[in-house]
């Protein structure tokens, strides 16, 4: 573990370096070359899954050392972290506010450069296993049991838009 939480601390150090968008692009150029070789040496659904597991590990870690970080879990915790990581993506995503009640937390995103960048390297399946996916880690990590993240469509697997939909459960405060 004390390698991934290394690999971790140096990927969010580059954050203040480079825009999140930069350093997915620098990710992918790596792992899109590693996967197609895989798929083509042991066909694309058993890649695809490995690939899958070994990046949904990867951001499981990384979602549970933010959170270590930040002291997590908990409803104000997730707020802390949105309130710092969001002008971090800056305009790579287009919102449109839904709702932002104590208990709940809803918008649309309508554009995405993230989309667009997998899209452009015919890798939307990677793209959602890179970036989406980590939402819900996020989520479960840093919100803790008394948060709740709906998802149903995301412009990555070709929808209109992303629905994100969080509600909450405060605690006394």
């Amino acid at each position: 573990m004390d390698a991934s939480k290394a690999m971790i601390d140096e990927f969010f150090a580059g954050c203040d370096k480079i825009s999140i968008l930069e350093l997915v692009r620098i990710q992918a150029r790596v792992l899109v070359p590693l996967l197609r070789a895989f798929r083509k040496e042991i066909g694309r659904e058993r890649a695809d899954r490995i690939a899958g597991e070994a990046l949904s590990g990867l951001t499981q870690a990384l979602t549970h050392s933010i959170s270590a970080q930040i002291g997590g879990p908990g409803v104000n915790k997730f707020e802390e972290f949105m309130g710092a990581f969001m002008p971090k993506i800056g305009s790579d995503v287009n919102i449109e506010p839904i709702t932002e009640t104590p208990d709940q937390l809803k918008f649309n995103v309508t554009g995405c450069r993230y989309a667009d960048f997998f899209r452009q390297l015919g890798e939307p399946e990677l793209g959602s296993l890179l970036v989406c996916e980590g939402d819900f880690h996020l989520t479960e990590q840093i919100g803790g049991p008394d948060m709740k993240l709906e998802r149903t469509q995301t412009i990555m697997k070709g929808a209109k838009y992303c629905d994100f939909r969080w509600s909450m459960k405060r605690g006394p405060e």
